[in-house]
């Protein structure tokens, strides 16, 4: 019966004719070498060669994806398998059938996402290109474990095996090749166990160029480990700009600060008060960003994230933005009157101008948080549903 397979492997497929052959035989020598009740499909993408009639020819089974994409076409054969256990990995021979067995161990263990390890398995020679083994993966791997705090080597490797309950657990949003990434970030973001185990990669067995382009799909990736991290996008640049914009703008209208022959008066004030500013616009957006994304499914919610909403509200807002846009008004009067004083007549601009860019500070800021909180107290209202 259906329920009773224990293992699923899934190969997405887009015109693979010249490989796929091989690997759907030596993923059938694994099953029956091991003993593994299980089923071999062919999630394929609109395939215009040989491919389907190869993976008939061979019992396996096909199950067509219309919507174009890596991601979609895995998730398309995910979905639709039977197994308890599901490895997926590319039709093009990079990756052998045949050892799959350490995988499938960590998962009878009880681990959801057993990853593979590439540069702990070993790289054949010509296997992999020069940017992608020495820039492209080991910077991305790099910044998702800086981001998320995973400990996986190798966030590419597109040999890996998880439970069916996990998969669904993850609920991945995206279609192209970042859908590994993705993986990854949602089964730490759903406190899902990962572990990895060394995997080798061969030299496909294509004659074509892979469907992997180096540029693109890199950036999709580093796009992906950005917009699901709006800590790092964010909220730790804001903090930065807030700590070096205020501290440095309370310095300047206190007095102007030379260093040796260098000499920082109100201009140099004009930019750190900008900084500061604009640090408040990072720290808005991360906000946004973080109720965005976690009402749309995107992030799971945290205790931390229902916590917020006891501080942040649309009183409190509105009364910090009313104090400061008053501040900046009552420092607009008093520019105003010393302006008067000379018979608004001409100022001297190094004292004037430490007066009067707190005051436009304090009002822009002021504006901002009163704005922000009455669309923040829009968003509020689904979290509390």
């Amino acid at each position: 019966m259906k329920s009773s397979l224990e293992l699923s492997i899934v190969m997405p497929c887009l015109n693979e004719e010249e490989t796929l052959g091989i690997c759907i035989k030596k993923a059938q020598s694994f099953l029956n070498t091991n003993a593994v009740s299980g089923e071999i499909i062919i999630a394929d993408n609109g395939s215009t060669d040989q491919s389907i009639a190869i993976a008939k020819s061979l019992d396996a089974r096909v199950v067509p994806v219309e919507q174009k994409g890596y991601g979609n076409a895995l998730k398309g054969g995910i979905n639709a398998a039977h197994g308890t256990y599901v490895i997926m990995a590319d039709a093009d021979d990079s990756y052998d059938f045949e050892a799959l067995l350490p995988f499938l161990e960590k998962l009878r263990e009880g681990y959801d996402l057993v990853m593979g390890n590439r540069f702990k398995g070993g790289i054949e020679k010509g296997a992999m290109p020069f940017l992608h083994k020495y820039l492209g993966n080991p910077v991305l791997s790099f910044i998702g474990r800086l981001f998320f705090n995973i400990k996986i080597g190798d966030f590419h490797c597109g040999l890996r095996g998880f439970s069916k309950a996990a998969f669904l657990q993850m609920n991945l949003k995206t279609t192209g090749m970042e859908f590994a990434s993705e993986m990854i970030v949602k089964s730490k973001l759903n406190k899902l166990s990962i572990t990895e185990v060394p995997t080798k990669l061969h030299k496909d067995g294509r004659s074509r160029p892979p469907h992997l382009n180096t540029w693109t799909d890199g950036w999709r990736h580093l796009r992906f480990l950005l917009l699901y991290s709006p800590k790092w996008l964010f909220l730790y640049p804001s903090l930065i700009l807030l700590f070096f914009g205020i501290l440095a703008s309370i310095a300047l209208i206190i007095k102007p600060i030379a260093i040796d022959t260098v000499f920082f008066d109100v201009h140099t004030l004009l930019y750190t008060s900008s900084m500061a500013l604009i640090g408040f616009q990072f720290l808005v957006f991360y906000a946004l960003t973080k109720i965005f994304a976690v009402e749309n499914g995107l992030l799971p919610k945290s205790n931390r994230y229902n916590s917020m909403f006891k501080y942040l509200n649309l009183e409190r807002g509105l009364i910090i933005g009313a104090l400061l846009l008053t501040l900046g008004i009552v420092l607009s009067f008093k520019g105003l009157f010393f302006w008067e004083s000379v018979d608004f007549g001409s100022l001297d601009t190094s004292k004037t101008l430490r007066l009067i860019i707190p005051a436009v500070f304090t009002i822009l800021s002021g504006i901002q948080i009163i704005l922000f909180s009455l669309f923040f107290s829009i968003l509020s209202l689904k979290s509390k549903d």
